[in-house]
């Protein structure tokens, strides 16, 4: 938000139509509440998308959609060796954050195209950028979402769309680090260990990034998969 030599509000995303998925989840509900103080007007849409037809319907009903922001969310299976990760277990993680993905940038790039403009946000994660063990499923759907969004991000780039990744880890939210695993003292040396800020981030910090890639001030990025975790990766 700023303020003009009038003394008026003025915010970044004012006449922008914001769609927003599983907004009760991850990093739903900040985005939602910090895209409608920045002017958004965002259409929150709080189901798990693995119908294939539910994301084109979602779309459709929505109508214009300036910025699109992909909210997905699995549980993270961390903890499962290799051989304890059976086919429906791995399989899952894709139904419910790759395929819905592709279909929701399916069903939007058309009006996007259409109006020579358009930004698509996707919440991904870290983890492919720096491996850890006995999270092979969770690594391969959020590593199948930054390759998604770095060859679509070029593809978009010449009708002046912009599709970029926030690749996060260590941010504070309920999905993945509820309250009683923050206070638990083995967390909190973890946190202390492994990354350079020793803090989780807030997550008004994180929506923040996301602020200025739904703005106009973004048109430049393209195809990015934007670490965000104080340092943890690159």
């Amino acid at each position: 938000m700023t303020v003009d030599n009038a003394g008026k509000r003025q915010t970044r995303l004012s006449g922008k139509r914001v769609l927003v998925t599983q907004a009760n989840d991850f990093m739903g509900p900040a985005t939602v509440e910090h895209f409608r103080r920045e002017g958004a007007d965002v259409v929150a849409d709080d189901q798990i998308l693995t119908e294939p037809a539910a994301a084109q319907v979602i779309v459709a009903d929505v109508g214009t959609i300036d910025v699109l922001v992909v909210n997905l969310a699995s549980e993270n299976l961390y903890g499962k060796t290799v051989d304890q990760l059976d086919d429906t277990a791995f399989e899952t993680t894709f139904e419910v954050m790759v395929y819905p993905l592709h279909r929701l940038v399916r069903a939007v790039a058309p009006q996007m195209q259409a109006r020579k403009g358009g930004k698509i946000i996707v919440y991904g994660s870290a983890v492919p950028l720096k491996p850890m063990a006995r999270l092979a499923a969770y690594s391969a759907a959020r590593g199948a979402q930054i390759s998604y969004v770095k060859s679509v991000g070029v593809e978009l780039a010449r009708d002046n769309i912009q599709c970029n990744l926030i690749a996060q880890n260590w941010v504070e939210n309920p999905a993945y680090y509820p309250e009683d695993m923050q206070k638990n003292p083995k967390f909190q040396a973890n946190l202390a260990r492994e990354v350079p800020l020793g803090r989780l981030a807030r997550p008004e910090e994180d929506t923040a990034l996301a602020v200025f890639l739904a703005s106009d001030e973004s048109d430049f990025f393209v195809g990015q998969a934007i670490p965000f975790s104080g340092g943890w990766a690159s």
